[in-house]
């Protein structure tokens, strides 16, 4: 008897068997929210019922030690399109989950683990059929693939393809996780027919085409037994057009597959209390006397001006449309001329980037634009803030608003995707909420949430103080999310 075949928990149950599959994951390598989620997430599940492995490509950009670490497996080759493909295969275990690394210079070299164009394309499509080819190689049959974003977008596709005829693939669920619908991994038919070497069965709307290309994320979406994204809000959002990015029909249409699961953050990463970045550590009891010592560190670091009791108002983000930047430009002077200090951390947009860089040089003591990203300075800027702004356009989760609950650091946030199922906005009447949000993309109204922010923070300070409170209490640890996608996991696999 094969070991995939039957593998079950001391109690007697069936052990249930999880292979994530992403482009990036902590620590290994990291661009976005992704990484975070699929580093994190796996740690979280009950070992004694989940085996959760991952499995991601081995980028010649990763750090050396991490390759270093990489004991190799074994190595096939594999037929993608009209070419014949080295598959190599790393393996490592790293704080209790297996890692799976899938190496091939010809794909994974070069500075950064994306490119552009029909190159991405053909990597991704090389990854998705590799994750398939090295299962019955690594002797792991999982119950569940779990897919993460376009860049897996074929695995259900290949699944549903050319795998079906062995038994060892039979039977074998695939979820579809969006973390971001604006990305889809689109080009046109011809070539992504001749790189994936799918036959035209596959490019037709109801499959892979949409306007007339193909579309990755459109096939993981199609053939995946369930489709997650990363919050409730979200998950009603991309019904429609506005949200939908030209598939809100398709989101319509698996409604009853689609379910909509918080993204969490790992607890002992971002922990007040611990946090090696920080000039200052404190907790939800300590915070009134022993929070302020970081605004004061941050000031002197940053050359703001060195006032203790100026309001704080973080961003840490990527400077981009989507995060509501036009907003901030379009009111900028107008909240330089409040009692308040902003301090920026991210790149992006260009225009972004000098918006920012010009109002530093403008308003030089009140406004700190760092156009780079370190991971020491944000976790600062976390603890040393009095208020978080994130006005985004849209978000389907966000993490940035989690971390400053946090650090009780209080959100201002729009009300859209995961920002309205985490940040509960204040009312000051019953006085509940752990921020303040605005619901129109609006300028003006921004502003006005903003002052209210302000009001409340120089005039009531005790409410400010319960507001942190009770943004402190939240639980937004992975814990919470894993339960669930346990329990979808269960309902997939027929339990």
């Amino acid at each position: 008897m094969r070991q995939w075949e039957i593998c079950t928990t001391k109690e007697g149950l069936l052990m249930k068997k999880i292979l994530f599959a992403t482009s990036e994951a902590v620590p290994f390598i990291k661009t976005g929210g992704l990484a975070d989620v699929c580093g994190a997430l796996p740690k979280c599940f009950d070992k004694r019922y989940f085996d959760v492995r991952v499995v991601l490509p081995k980028y010649a950009c990763m750090k050396q030690e991490w390759k270093d670490k990489m004991q190799y497996i074994t190595h096939f080759y594999m037929d993608l399109g009209f070419k014949n493909c080295y598959v190599g295969i790393m393996h490592m275990e790293y704080d209790g989950i297996q890692f799976y690394f899938i190496d091939n210079e010809y794909y994974f070299s070069g500075p950064k683990p994306y490119d552009s164009g029909p190159w991405d394309l053909e990597k991704f499509a090389f990854f998705s059929k590799a994750v398939l080819s090295i299962l019955p190689v690594i002797d792991f049959r999982p119950d569940v693939i779990h897919c993460h974003d376009w860049q897996t977008g074929l695995v259900p596709v290949y699944l549903h393809d050319s795998f079906q005829a062995g038994e060892f693939f039979r039977g074998i669920k695939t979820v579809m996780t969006i973390h971001n619908l604006k990305f889809q991994g689109v080009w046109d038919v011809k070539t992504v027919k001749a790189i994936t070497g799918l036959s035209d069965y596959y490019f037709t709307p109801d499959k892979l085409e949409a306007y007339k290309d193909a579309n990755y994320l459109k096939g993981g979406i199609v053939f995946a037994d369930a489709v997650t994204t990363v919050s409730n809000t979200y998950a009603e959002e991309i019904k429609t057009p506005f949200y939908g990015e030209r598939l809100d029909g398709l989101m319509r249409a698996r409604s009853n597959s689609l379910r909509g699961i918080v993204n969490g953050i790992d607890y002992d990463e971002y922990n007040p209390e611990t946090d090696p970045y920080i000039a200052n550590h404190y907790n939800a009891v300590t915070f009134r006397k022993e929070k302020v010592k970081n605004k004061r560190a941050l000031q002197k670091e940053l050359g703001l001006n060195e006032d203790p009791g100026v309001m704080m108002l973080g961003i840490v983000s990527r400077l981009t449309d989507q995060k509501g930047f036009d907003l901030i430009a379009y009111v900028m002077d107008e909240l330089c001329q409040d009692a308040v200090q902003i301090v920026v951390l991210g790149t992006g947009d260009e225009r972004y980037e000098n918006m920012f860089r010009h109002f530093d040089w403008k308003y030089h003591g009140k406004v700190s634009a760092n156009i780079y990203y370190s991971e020491p300075l944000s976790h600062k800027i976390y603890a040393a803030s009095d208020a978080f702004l994130m006005p985004s356009l849209f978000e389907p989760c966000g993490l940035s608003q989690l971390m400053s609950l946090r650090y009780g650091t209080v959100p201002i946030v729009r009300e859209t995707g995961g920002l309205k199922d985490t940040v509960e906005p204040y009312n000051e009447y019953e006085s509940t909420g752990t921020g303040f949000s605005f619901a129109n993309y609006n300028a003006h109204e921004m502003l006005g949430v903003i002052r209210n922010a302000e009001r409340i923070f120089y005039d009531k300070k005790r409410e400010w103080n319960k507001i942190v409170d009770r943004a402190m209490a939240k639980d937004f640890s992975w814990n919470h999310s894993a339960a669930q996608y346990e329990e979808m996991y269960n309902w997939l696999i027929g339990e």
